[in-house]
C-alpha cells in the first residue's frame, strides 16, 4: 500500500464526505471502517483514479501513513471513540498526531489528551459543523489541543474548510478541549435559534392560520436582510416542499417530537458549571424534552383549559413584530453563547479569541449567518465584551425591535401558545438592563433559613440577622 497524507477512520456519510473533500484538495487518504462491508461499498462509490486507500486492518491503516502519522476518527462519539482510540494506540508511536472530528463532550477530550501525551502522542479535538454537505463541500472547523499538534495537520484542515467573508473558516482554537467546547456552544446556540424557528412558525401557523407557502414567503424575505443565514434559508424550503403521496406540506406530516444528540445539554450544563446566563439555551433543550412527552401532552390537552390560539392583531403587525422578536431572540442566543465562551475560556485557560470564533463561524457552520460579522467586529474592537448586546449595531437593534418584541410574546402567552425561547431571550434581556433586581429578598430568605449571611448598600461588610428574634 501506497503511503498517505492522512488516515480517515469511519465511513459514515460524515466521514465518506470529509474524506472526498480531503481528497478533493490533493492529499492522498487511507480509510479504515470496523465493518469492512461498508469501506468495500465506499470505495465501490468512486470513481477511478482517487487517491483513496483502503485498509481492511488498522495494522495495514497505520502502516500505510507515514511518520508522523496523521490519524482523523469520525466515530461515534463516546464509548466507540474511546474502543477505536484504545485500539489504535498500541499502533502508534510518539509524535504521531490523533484527531477526534466527532461531537466528543470536552471533558473526554481532556481526558484522551492526557491519556494521548502520557505516551508522547499529540491530540487534536476538532469540532466539525456543517453537516454532511459541509463535509464534502468545506466545513466550519474548530480544533483545540497543542499549538505543535495544529503545525501538524493545520495546512489539511484549512485546505478542506469553508472560505467565509473573512477567510478559510479553519483556526487554530486554544489549548486542551478549546476545540470541542467551542463545538457543544455552537451547538448551543443552534438549538436556541432553531426553537425560536419553532416558535415562530406556530404563531404563524395557529395564531394567523398561515399556510405552508405564506410562511415560506415570509422566511424568504427575512432571509434577504439582517436575518441572512442558513437556519432560516432551510426553514423556507421546509416550508415549500409537499409531500409527493398526500400533495401535503411535509412539515405537517412530521411527528412533532424532537430529539437531540447531547451537545445542547452539555452547553446548558456547562453554562451552569461556570457561572455564564444561558437561558435561551437552556429553554430550548427543555422544549425538546417537553416535545417528547407526546402522549402526556395530547391527554393533557383534553383536561387543560386554555384560550383560543388566534392572536387579536392583524397578520401584517403580527409578521412585523415575528420580525422583531426573530431578530433579537437570535442576537441574544449569540450573546449568551459568547458569554459563556468568554467566562469557559477564564476557568479552563482556553485564551479565546471570540473575533475569531465568530469569524470561523461565518461559513460552513450550522448557525452561519450575517450576523457574524458585526459580532465579528464588535469582539475586534472590544476583546473582553461583556455582552453583545451592549455593542453596536445590536444596541440599536434592540430600542428599535424592543417594543415589538414585547407585544409579540405578550399576545402568545394571551393566546396560550408556548414560546420558551423568545420569552426567555426576552427575560434575560430584561434582567441584564435592570440595575436593581429583586435578588435582595432572596438573600434575605437565604440568610433567613440558612445564615448565607448578606451584604447591604449602605455599607462595607458582610451581615446576618436573626430575623426570628424578635
Amino acid at each position: 500500500m501506497s503511503h498517505s497524507d492522512i488516515g480517515v477512520i469511519g465511513l459514515a456519510v460524515m466521514g465518506q464526505n470529509l474524506v472526498r473533500n480531503i481528497e478533493r484538495r490533493g492529499y492522498a487518504v487511507s480509510v479504515f471502517n470496523r465493518t469492512t462491508e461498508r469501506t468495500t461499498e465506499f470505495m465501490a462509490s468512486l470513481p477511478e483514479g482517487l487517491k483513496i486507500s483502503p485498509a481492511t486492518t488498522l495494522e495495514d491503516f497505520v502502516s500505510s501513513l507515514p511518520r508522523p502519522r496523521k490519524v482523523l476518527l469520525m466515530v461515534k462519539a463516546g464509548a466507540a471513540t474511546d474502543a477505536t482510540f484504545e485500539q489504535l494506540l498500541p499502533l502508534l508511536e510518539p509524535g504521531d498526531l490523533l484527531m477526534d472530528g466527532g461531537n466528543a463532550h470536552f471533558p473526554d477530550t481532556e481526558r484522551r489528551l492526557e491519556r494521548a501525551q502520557a505516551v508522547g502522542m499529540h491530540y487534536l479535538g476538532v469540532g466539525i459543523s456543517g453537516g454532511e454537505s459541509g463535509a464534502l463541500h468545506g466545513p466550519s472547523i474548530m480544533p483545540g489541543g497543542s499549538e505543535d499538534a495544529y503545525a501538524m495537520a493545520g495546512p489539511i484542515l484549512e485546505a478542506i474548510a469553508a472560505q467565509g467573508p473573512g477567510g478559510t473558516c479553519c483556526t487554530y482554537i486554544g489549548p486542551g478541549s478549546a476545540g470541542h467546547y467551542v463545538k457543544m456552544v455552537h451547538n448551543g446556540i443552534e438549538y436556541a435559534i432553531m426553537q425560536a424557528l419553532t416558535e415562530v412558525y406556530d404563531l404563524m401557523k395557529r395564531g394567523l392560520g398561515m399556510s405552508a407557502t405564506e410562511m415560506a414567503d415570509v422566511f424568504g424575505v427575512w432571509n434577504r436582510g439582517d436575518l441572512e443565514s442558513y437556519l432560516v434559508e432551510i426553514t423556507e424550503q421546509i416550508m415549500r416542499r409537499n409531500d409527493p403521496e398526500t400533495g401535503e406540506p411535509l412539515v405537517e406530516l412530521i411527528l412533532d417530537t424532537a430529539s437531540q444528540k447531547g451537545t445542547g445539554k452539555w452547553s446548558t450544563q456547562s453554562a451552569l458549571d461556570v457561572g455564564a446566563p444561558s437561558p435561551s439555551i437552556g429553554a430550548a433543550v427543555f422544549a425538546r424534552i417537553a416535545s417528547a412527552m407526546k402522549a402526556e401532552r395530547v391527554e393533557a390537552e383534553a383536561v387543560l383549559e386554555g384560550p383560543g390560539t388566534q392572536l387579536g392583531l392583524g397578520r401584517e403587525d403580527v409578521v412585523e413584530d415575528l420580525y422583531s422578536a426573530m431578530l433579537l431572540t437570535t442576537v441574544i442566543a449569540y450573546a449568551q453563547g459568547f458569554r459563556q465562551l468568554r467566562q469557559a475560556s477564564e476557568e479552563k485557560g482556553y485564551r479565546l479569541d471570540l473575533a475569531e470564533v465568530a469569524r470561523v463561524w461565518m461559513a460552513g457552520c450550522i448557525i452561519r449567518a450575517k450576523l457574524l460579522v458585526p459580532i465579528g467586529d464588535a469582539f475586534r474592537a472590544d476583546p473582553m465584551l461583556s455582552l453583545l448586546l451592549t455593542a453596536e449595531p445590536f444596541r440599536t437593534m434592540w430600542n428599535e425591535h424592543q417594543i415589538r418584541f414585547r407585544r409579540l410574546v405578550a399576545a402568545a402567552h394571551t393566546a396560550g401558545i408556548s414560546v420558551p425561547a423568545l420569552s426567555s431571550a426576552l427575560d434575560f434581556a430584561d434582567s441584564y438592563r435592570t440595575g436593581r433586581l429583586p435578588a435582595n429578598l432572596l438573600q434575605a430568605q437565604r440568610d433567613y433559613f440558612g445564615a448565607h449571611t448578606y451584604r447591604r448598600t449602605d455599607r462595607d461588610g458582610v451581615f446576618h440577622t436573626e430575623w426570628e428574634a424578635e
